[in-house]
């Protein structure tokens, strides 16, 4: 068998995964085993993975290939996010780059586009998902624009209509006026920025006093309908039923009360904009206020503006300071620490508007969710997320579905008339017809007359079915598949889109089906950059992955990035970590060519040392399986690694493998010896598959050739067995007393070839022996009862036994010499510094007489330190 001298791992992972795919190991299908399902949170289609889909891929692939050996039906569900408004940004400032625009083109031509580089990049994702090793069910690829997933979408939107958890109505909603788009409030980043606080003067109708409003955004005052006091506040009651003027439009507006305002912010006075604030808005119902958009869709003015209309916003709010300043209308201008908030996806400032849009009513189907977690049917890893989730779904507000975009599923509504309830909602134009000649009594309506809401839904509308749509269980509810597979085990996921996609999922496992959508839920840490920033595709901030993976192979970068991890906790990546897993694959690789190199033979004697060594590690391996099983069903990923990485490294490495290897220049081992080694190589290549799966696949395949063809993949997991915990104490004494003896010999530079012997006090704990022998280089081991006479020793304790480890009196002398030697170089260096010091006259001079005394006696007693060294030196010399 012509094994490399290096583990390569590039032509190994090809060529594995490849072995995988032609075995048909990832496919799942319905049988009498128990299902263990997992729905990949599908990335989103608008370029390469970063690091984090790397690490949340990589954690995924650790459990569905423990459960899978587990002997479990393993069902791992890859797929893709269309991601309306990233996408379509993409889109769009790509084809602006070749000299088109998404109008130009149309909505058809455009989608076409669309469609093509979504395609593309649903390649590039799953190609890289592949190199990592993902054991993912690729039959059952999803995408959340497939045509199976719109009618589920298309489905539940008519039947939320119908049953009124879905309306169209005006609220304020978030504006991104780059993407020209709604964003629900989780799609908004809130950011601390220092701005400014503007105090304005407003001038009170029919008298030359004036009422001062503090404000960060003078640009909207041509929204303002009202001026607003606190009805407790008494320094404006005198103002209550009088109207002011806002200053350049000159339209008179009322001055009301209302508890909302914060008589402690600014001066107490609050200028109203109900198109533009969703707490104006609120004042504005109660008082029945005029509303008043100012605002085009890209965040320039509109023609209420006046001389403003089609500037921007800022350059508007810089302009119009300078306007009212020459009409000694700005009292004056501070500082303020304020939160602004950003589009999650093209970072512009978000814009509040009044708006026409689709809503989820969100209050009701809330409810089972919240109970769900709260009485521990679905867990969170780790807890801490359930206070969060339990304070956002506790204040949860209605959900804008709707989109201003092209690129998604297209609302099923469709309008025959202009009035506000002039539509039907239907999956289709032929039922859209009938629906509306029924609803307008207008049996002569016709195709021309009817026409689709030209919006998209929420792109979070469609991922929050998953668990129940790709088993087809909105449009089939009762299919076999969705029977077996629902509820998935798990989903892993970054704690950023608990509020975006996590909850929302469970809610709609209970609204649909009266039962949650998976058991738990395991939220990565975030993977941050040197500059503690999130590692995402916005910032174009992450390593290249797959140049990560040429480099280091992908065990090494799943290794390094599993060893880093902890349920919910963040880290900084260094591609050092990488390193240390290229480190460990050559490790178990040298460990297994050694035991290839070994010839059996049949007869030959089994030492001592081999017997003790295969009883101690097989009771040590069933402990190590028991606590790795034990960590990692806490989902403590990282910890029982670490203790797999311990156990190969130390155990297996350092100490079994030495134990039993050959002597030196002899290559034979015996057959007894050998095929224990293999079985516990075996075992160890299981546990460390889901971690490392190919190089443990290689080893697996070219230990298995005298065997069976069994893959690892789905071999069965090392079960359970009984330990002594008094056999692992015992070696584990017996390698403290190897590390002292190991020890000794450094410090005193004691050759490993020189045989030493060990004089030992002890009362019991004899049996290993045979090991220290083996492992310290010793020549024997001799009980005694009392500390030996007239020979030189090293002496150390262990508890409560004391060792005298000797050498012969040449050696013993010839190490004295070297070590004294040392010694009186180390004391005439100092002794040089010192004196360098006490013949420096600036020194001298400027020290304290106290220094000078201690640095005189440092001289003195050096030199006595010398000649005492010396006197030892002579003596040892003449013996």
């Amino acid at each position: 068998m012509d094994i490399p001298i290096k583990y390569d791992p590039k032509s190994s992972e090809e060529k594995r995964y490849h072995y995988w795919m032609k075995g048909g190991y990832f496919s799942s299908y319905p049988d009498e085993r128990i299902p263990y399902t997992i729905i990949m949170p599908p990335p989103n289609v608008t370029g390469v993975l970063h690091i984090g889909h790397m690490l949340n891929n990589t954690i995924q692939d650790v459990l569905i290939r423990y459960a899978r050996m587990k002997g479990y039906n393993a069902c791992w569900i890859p797929g893709t996010d269309h991601a309306s408004i990233a996408t379509e940004a993409k889109v769009v400032h790509y084809l602006k780059k070749i000299g088109l625009s998404k109008f130009f083109l149309g909505r058809e031509k455009f989608l076409f586009h669309t469609k093509k580089w979504a395609d593309k990049h649903k390649n590039i994702i799953f190609d890289q998902l592949k190199k990592l090793g993902c054991s993912c069910d690729w039959n059952r690829t999803q995408f959340t624009m497939s045509p199976k997933l719109s009618q589920s979408v298309t489905k539940v939107f008519i039947d939320l209509y119908n049953k009124g958890y879905i309306y169209r109505g005006y609220h304020v909603v978030n504006w991104d006026p780059e993407a020209q788009t709604t964003l629900s409030d989780e799609e908004v980043l809130y950011k601390e920025h220092i701005g400014k606080l503007y105090y304005l003067k407003y001038k009170i109708k029919e008298e030359e006093s004036y009422v001062t409003v503090a404000t960060t955004r003078p640009e909207t005052i041509f929204g303002d309908t009202a001026i607003c006091f606190h009805p407790y506040d008494n320094r404006y009651f005198h103002l209550k039923g009088k109207y002011a003027k806002i200053p350049i439009v000159n339209r008179e507006i009322p001055i009301i009360q209302d508890p909302y305002v914060d008589p402690k912010f600014g001066t107490g006075c609050l200028k109203v904009t109900p198109a533009h604030d969703i707490h104006d808005k609120n004042i504005a119902d109660k008082h029945k206020l005029e509303i008043i958009n100012i605002f085009n869709e890209n965040a320039t003015l509109n023609e209420k503006g006046l001389h403003y209309q089609g500037m921007d916003r800022f350059q508007v709010r810089k302009k119009i300071i300078e306007e009212l300043s020459k009409l000694s209308l700005v009292k004056y201008i501070e500082k303020f620490k304020h939160k602004i908030g950003l589009s999650e996806r093209t970072l512009s400032v978000v814009e509040q508007r009044l708006s026409i849009q689709w809503f989820l009513r969100m209050k009701k189907i809330a409810v089972p969710a919240i109970e769900a977690v709260k009485n521990g049917e679905i867990q969170f890893y780790p807890k801490k997320f359930q206070k969060i989730y339990f304070e956002w779904m506790n204040q949860i507000r209605d959900w804008n579905i709707s989109r201003q975009l092209w690129w998604g599923h297209r609302i099923p509504v469709y309008y025959y008339g202009k009035k506000l309830n002039d539509f039907v909602v239907s999956e289709n134009l032929e039922k859209a017809l009938k629906k509306a000649r029924f609803k307008s009594k207008n049996t002569s309506l016709n195709y021309n007359d009817l026409w689709q809401d030209p919006d998209v839904l929420d792109t979070w509308f469609s991922s929050w079915l998953l668990p129940i749509s790709v088993f087809d269980g909105i449009y089939h509810p009762y299919n076999h598949e969705f029977c077996y597979y629902y509820p998935t085990e798990e989903i892993v996921t970054g704690s950023d889109i608990l509020f975006f996609w996590v909850a929302r999922m469970i809610m709609s496992g209970f609204l649909f089906q009266k039962n949650k959508p998976f058991k738990k839920v395991y939220f990565t840490g975030i993977i941050r950059d040197y500059k503690n920033k999130k590692i995402s595709k916005s910032l174009n901030n992450s390593p290249n992955t797959i140049n990560l993976i040429n480099k280091y192979g992908a065990d090494a970068v799943r290794m390094g990035l599993m060893l880093k991890t902890s349920a919910g906790k963040d880290f900084h990546f260094e591609e050092k970590i990488c390193f240390q897993g290229k480190n460990f694959s050559h490790k178990i690789w040298n460990a297994f060519r050694l035991i290839q190199s070994w010839k059996i033979t049949k007869h030959q004697h089994v030492s001592d040392s081999s017997l003790l060594a295969i009883k101690w590690f097989k009771n040590r391996f069933y402990y190590i399986l028991d606590i790795f099983e034990k960590s990692f069903k806490e989902y403590k990923l990282d910890e029982s690694l670490m203790i797999l990485y311990k156990f190969i490294w130390d155990d297996f490495c350092s100490y079994f493998l030495e134990i039993i290897k050959p002597n030196y220049g002899d290559k034979c081992i015996p057959e007894m010896v050998y095929f224990n080694v293999v079985n516990f190589f075996e075992n160890i290549l299981k546990l460390l598959h889901p971690y490392m799966p190919f190089i443990s696949e290689e080893i697996w395949n070219f230990l298995r050739k005298r065997k069976t063809k069994e893959a690892l993949i789905v071999s069965s997991w090392p079960k359970k067995k009984f330990y002594d915990d008094k056999i692992l104490i015992s070696f584990e004494k017996a390698v403290k007393i190897i590390s002292k003896i190991r020890y000794i010999r450094n410090q005193n530079h004691i050759p490993h070839q020189k045989n030493l012997i060990l004089f030992s006090i002890r009362k019991k704990e004899k049996e290993y022996d045979p090991i220290i022998l083996k492992l310290a280089r010793l020549d024997k081991i001799i009980s005694v009862s009392k500390k030996p006479e007239n020979i030189p020793f090293f002496s150390f304790f262990l508890d409560t036994d004391q060792f005298f480890l000797s050498l012969d009196q040449k050696d013993f002398f010839h190490i004295e010499i070297v070590k004294i030697e040392n010694k009186i170089q180390y004391f005439y260096k100092l002794l040089s510094i010192i004196r360098n010091n006490l013949h420096n006259n600036n020194y001298v001079t400027s020290v304290p007489k106290n220094v000078l005394l201690k640095e005189r006696k440092k001289e003195n007693d050096t030199l006595n330190k010398i000649d005492r060294l010396k006197e030892y030196l002579n003596d040892l010399k003449k013996r």
